[in-house]
């Protein structure tokens, strides 16, 4: 499929990529801020605005918004990660240009009412105050903390009570104006898009906005967080997560660690989903992760277990590590996780939305946009002395980072701390 790449003069780049044989157009507004770029004070703000947003613009109320969309049967949402914030609809490519002038009033010119501000933040607390009462998604944001304490990109993306209950309107509408401008813009669309045509329509639409500030980050790695926290809950299954250093977002063995994650645990046939779900019954879930940043990145592994058996999974888990550093993996296993990611590429690829979102994410993370079919021989060139060299990298260095919340006292897991 064409791709087509624009900046315009205010700063904003503008990509698309054609699908002719679909009525549909998804577009997304991605801003280069997240939770990361946020000051301690205003950890959350990003996440805030997202809510804040959606709540009237100067010339239209949040249900001129929301009937907007569904007068034409679309979607419009929005997500805020660590690193970047996206504003998105998916709608018939007639209505595209509806869609983009919501979007954009929506992120230009939003009033962030007083009245909708102290409703919102309840809103929020209650979010976080959900977020804390769900262990398996808790342990993820402790995880972390633990790897990368005292330093943002440790932070969770939702902020804390405190921050969140002491930010004031005024700060969050500083943030936006500052930080929410065109030169951190990427415009993305997939679907039945003309590209010239949307460059046109962005083009006028933020014809208005300020150049404002660039995002930049520090470019150095934070220090790494090791051992082991336990956090006691009354929880009836134990959620542990062990994990250790992996890579930023640009690094050249990114597409080998891609394949090392599904080998572990990325799918049915995984060595952990296959030995700690089918062959012991040990769990219901179980998998591995990775996730990747400017300047570090994570390589983890998730299980959910009763306290009873929460030592022989992390037993469990360290041996298939040690197992594949000593051992390696299998040509066996190798083509099947490139099958698998092969696989998984084409079918996204069928769907306008993931398409905007793999343009989005390229152009706004790397600035470098892959086809998939330049991905597929990225993987078909990967051989085994590649994995070898991944594996050493990730696992060789030093010992997981273990983090578990379940009904524990302190110390039950101290052989694990040495």
């Amino acid at each position: 499929m064409p791709f087509a790449r624009t900046t315009l003069d205010s700063g904003a780049t503008v990509v698309t990529e054609r699908m002719s044989g679909v009525r549909s157009v998804t577009v997304g507004f991605w801003f280069d801020i997240g939770a990361r770029d946020e000051p301690e004070e205003l950890a959350g703000t990003s996440h805030f605005l997202e809510h804040l947003l959606f709540k009237g613009t100067e010339s239209r109320s949040a249900k001129d918004i929301a009937d907007s969309f569904d007068a034409v049967g679309g979607d419009v949402n929005a997500f805020t990660g660590k690193e970047y914030t996206c504003y998105y609809a998916r709608v018939l490519d007639e209505s595209l240009p509806m869609a983009l002038d919501v979007l954009t009033d929506m992120i230009t010119h939003s009033r962030i009412d007083p009245k909708e501000f102290e409703p919102e933040r309840n809103v929020i607390l209650e979010e976080i105050a959900m977020h804390e009462d769900a262990p398996d998604e808790l342990v993820h944001d402790l995880f972390y903390r633990a790897m990368w304490n005292g330093h943002a990109l440790g932070r969770p993306v939702l902020g804390y009570k405190d921050t969140i209950g002491s930010v004031t309107r005024d700060q969050v509408a500083d943030y936006w104006q500052e930080r929410y401008t065109p030169k951190n813009m990427v415009v993305a669309a997939a679907g039945n898009v003309d590209h010239d045509e949307l460059v046109n329509r962005v083009e006028a639409l933020l014809a208005d906005k300020s150049e404002g500030r660039k995002t930049l980050r520090s470019g150095s790695a934070p220090p790494l967080g090791r051992g082991i926290e336990v956090h006691k809950r009354p929880t009836e299954q134990a959620h542990i997560i062990l994990g250790t250093e992996g890579l930023p977002r640009n690094h050249d063995a990114r597409h080998q660690l891609a394949l090392l994650d599904t080998i572990i645990g990325g799918g049915m046939s995984s060595r952990l989903f296959q030995e700690i779900r089918e062959r012991r019954g040990l769990a219901y879930a179980v998998y591995s992760y990775r996730a990747m940043f400017a300047d570090s990145g994570s390589f983890a592994v998730y299980a959910g277990t009763t306290p009873n058996n929460a030592q022989t999974v992390i037993d469990l888990v360290r041996a298939e590590v040690d197992s594949i550093v000593t051992s390696g993996i299998t040509e066996v296993e190798l083509e099947r996780a490139k099958g698998h990611l092969k696989g998984s590429l084409v079918l996204s690829a069928e769907d306008p939305s993931s398409r905007m979102n793999r343009l989005g994410k390229q152009q706004l993370t790397t600035g470098e946009i892959i086809s998939i079919d330049e991905m597929i021989a990225k993987f078909d060139r990967i051989e085994m002395n590649d994995m070898a060299s991944i594996i050493d990298r990730i696992f060789s260095k030093s010992d997981f980072l273990v983090t578990i919340v379940g009904p524990f006292d302190e110390g039950a897991f101290d052989r694990y701390a040495a």
